[in-house]
């Protein structure tokens, strides 16, 4: 039985319920693009499917609007997995349990997905729509954007005609992004060496932390994991030896807990210095990050392999002199961060330590040179590095007809002052105007509360709003 049934748009609720029977996860989205394709077929549609899963379907405009510019529409079809600890479900197989929750549609102890599969929706409802005028419409849906954008960037642009762009990828009801930062995920990769260390077994837990996105909430300067553990490290440098560390989950999340067991000679001097750092650390972020936690426990005495003497030092030293955060604030837009990093994800292995790093900028130019910078203090440092996930910025644009039309519109329907802004983060957008000429595009969506959360909510009213938008727009185009 429909959980939506009645809500409206009738048709981009019955959509949305179909796209959340289907699991699609980034890295898992055949079944989903092979549904897109099926779409289009049922509705006698030309469409193209590459070997990315990312999906093109082409409506001819409705009558007397044939010689109209052709609108790309697009969104991704691939979601952020998350789930409360005990929730027995399993995102390669399940769909999404929703269910309405007062003016909000939510997920049972999971993410939803309507970042972006509410989007897809919206595409799908306007192309089996016989009833809306609009101009040429090329849908394309990409895949695996959480995780690098990587539908985008390997998508063949030569498939498209369009010159005008609406992402509808943004989660804040009445906001037009016009711009955002390049990044790039780099990996580095340290060489352990190993010996048979005999002393006192120490650990430490980091917990509590805030986190958050790495791009829109890196300017709110909260606690990162990783950089926490590596403070605490340094203030006993001299008196331990690493024998695990992990901290993070994602290269685009502030890492919000790290852990980290140590051997010493030295317990009751190691137990006084870092429990006084703790106290440090929590006095600094106690604004931030009012919830931190840092427990040292010791384990018990005896032997265990553990990093020797010059790799517990190098590994210390990483965490240390490779800056996080906030590099540089724009000197052009007031309030918004200009080139950043963030140490995501830390793990020491068997044989390697990996740090991953996401860094973001702007500036084509400040980006290229922190990922040489951080590069180069990898080598230096002992290490090797890999690049992957590299996107351009999308740098604003004063005029943009469509832009303009999106404001008005939103303006006109809901007496409500339209915002233009840009952000910090990575979106699809600047991917494909790197790719096609002259393109003007905006990104804009419904509110989705707490996305990549369990908490992640879908309000039903503004994507009501936002389709009355669309479907006003397309029909201005037409």
């Amino acid at each position: 039985m429909s959980v939506l049934a009645g809500l409206k748009p009738e048709r981009v609720f019955y959509y949305f319920e179909e796209l959340c029977r289907i699991p699609h996860g980034s890295g898992n989205t055949k079944e989903v693009s092979d549904y897109l394709v099926q779409f289009a077929r049922d509705h006698e549609l030309s469409w193209y499917q590459d070997a990315s899963n990312n999906v093109v379907i082409r409506r001819p405009a409705s009558k007397g609007c044939e010689l109209a510019p052709t609108v790309i529409l697009q969104g991704h079809c691939d979601m952020v997995c998350e789930k409360n600890e005990g929730v027995d479900f399993d995102f390669l197989t399940d769909g999404i349990q929703i269910y309405v929750d007062g003016d909000d549609i939510r997920a049972k102890g999971t993410t939803l997905g309507g970042d972006n599969g509410i989007a897809v929706a919206m595409i799908l409802a306007i192309l089996s729509d016989d009833s809306l005028a609009h101009p040429p419409i090329e849908a394309l849906i990409t895949a695996d954007e959480e995780i690098g954008m990587l539908g985008a960037e390997a998508i063949n642009t030569d498939c498209l005609e369009g010159k005008i762009m609406l992402n509808i990828d943004s989660e804040e009801e009445g906001i037009f992004l016009s711009g955002c930062a390049g990044g790039a995920t780099l990996k580095a990769s340290y060489p352990l060496k190993k010996s048979d260390i005999t002393g006192t077994q120490m650990s430490i837990k980091i917990n509590g932390l805030t986190s958050g996105h790495s791009g829109t909430d890196i300017i709110c300067q909260r606690a990162n994991a990783n950089i926490l553990m590596g403070r605490l490290l340094f203030a006993v440098k001299e008196c331990v030896n690493i024998v695990s560390i992990s901290g993070g989950e994602k290269d685009n999340s502030i890492a919000p807990f790290a852990d980290a067991v140590i051997m010493t000679q030295e317990a009751d001097k190691v137990a006084e210095l870092l429990n006084n750092t703790a106290d440090v650390l929590k006095e600094e972020y106690s604004v931030t990050d009012p919830h931190l936690t840092i427990k040292v426990n010791c384990e018990g005495e005896g032997s265990t392999l553990a990093c020797d003497d010059a790799t517990t030092q190098m590994l210390i030293n990483v965490l240390n002199f490779i800056p996080d955060g906030v590099v540089k604030m724009s000197n052009d837009i007031k309030g918004l961060v200009q080139t950043s990093l963030n140490l995501g994800v830390a793990e020491l292995a068997e044989k390697t330590f990996a740090a991953t790093y996401l860094i973001r900028s702007s500036s084509q130019s400040e980006k290229e040179y922190l990922t040489d910078k951080v590069g180069k203090m990898t080598e230096y440092l002992g290490g090797t590095y890999e690049l992957k996930g590299v996107y351009p910025a999308w740098e604003f644009k004063k005029n943009s007809a469509i832009r303009d039309m999106l404001c008005e519109s939103y303006n006109r329907l809901f007496n409500k002052e339209a915002l233009v802004e840009t952000m910090h983060a990575g979106v699809e957008c600047g991917i494909m105007a790197a790719k096609i000429d002259d393109l003007d595009c905006v990104s804009f969506g419904p509110d989705i509360i707490d996305i990549h959360t369990v908490k992640e909510k879908l309000d039903i009213a503004s994507t009501q709003r936002t389709w009355e938008l669309i479907t006003d727009v397309l029909k201005q185009l037409a």
